[in-house]
């Protein structure tokens, strides 16, 4: 897998790195005190490598090896529910790492999972936060019940998200892009909670209500 860019670079666990190619020479003393191996190449064929804003370097990765859900951690969860767009799942991943969020869990099937994208978008956080797939959402949110979490999904005509007690132990869903949670993952939630909306458009893009919520729910777990 390639990334790119000084955050990720910095940010990175450095024994995930197969090999750096670099046209700046100024990253070579950071790799060379941290022993990851470079190649001096022209910019042209860092262009021809990603299409992105690479900042001069680009580095071959290990693929992300993810986490199981016995690995689960922290009073606060996060469940995507087949989103697709890495863009969102960067972002979100980003926004859990900001307000303490050590777990995030996705489906095996039918899901966006860690690419090049997920990792430049999220500007590194993904190496703070624990990527966890499972081949089952419903079985991961009972095993979440069973170990005392209060299931909140975030769906159109649920209650207001604001008029809700977030103490304890709690998970957040955040559904698809196009038609949200679904019917039988929000069945098997504790409650549905909403954003109010007063504009003519009825929904936020996934990462943005993301968001909002989790700021809402961190606040209570400080």
């Amino acid at each position: 897998m390639l990334v790119y860019g000084k955050n990720v670079l910095h940010e990175i666990s450095k024994d995930k790195i197969r090999k750096a190619y670099i046209s700046n020479k100024d990253y070579i003393p950071f790799l060379k005190d941290n022993n990851i191996k470079y190649e001096m190449v022209d910019n042209f064929v860092l262009n021809k490598k990603v299409a992105g804003n690479h900042q001069g370097i680009i580095m071959d990765i290990f693929d992300y090896e993810y986490y199981t859900i016995n690995d689960i951690e922290g009073n606060l969860v996060v469940i995507l529910d087949h989103l697709n767009d890495p863009h969102n799942f960067g972002a979100i991943i980003r926004t859990c790492e900001c307000i303490g969020v050590k777990s995030i869990i996705i489906p095996k099937d039918r899901s966006v999972l860690v690419n090049d994208t997920v990792y430049k978008t999220s500007a590194g956080a993904i190496n703070n936060v624990k990527i966890i797939m499972v081949t089952n959402l419903i079985n991961a949110i009972d095993k979440l019940k069973q170990n005392g979490y209060f299931i909140y999904c975030a769906d159109m005509d649920g209650e207001n998200y604001k008029k809700q007690n977030y103490k304890g132990k709690n998970a957040l869903i955040i559904g698809n892009e196009g038609y949200g949670v679904t019917p039988i993952v929000k069945k098997n939630s504790d409650i549905t909670i909403s954003l109010p909306m007063k504009g003519k458009i009825n929904s936020l893009n996934a990462s943005v209500a993301a968001a909002i919520i989790l700021y809402e729910m961190g606040f209570y777990n400080e």
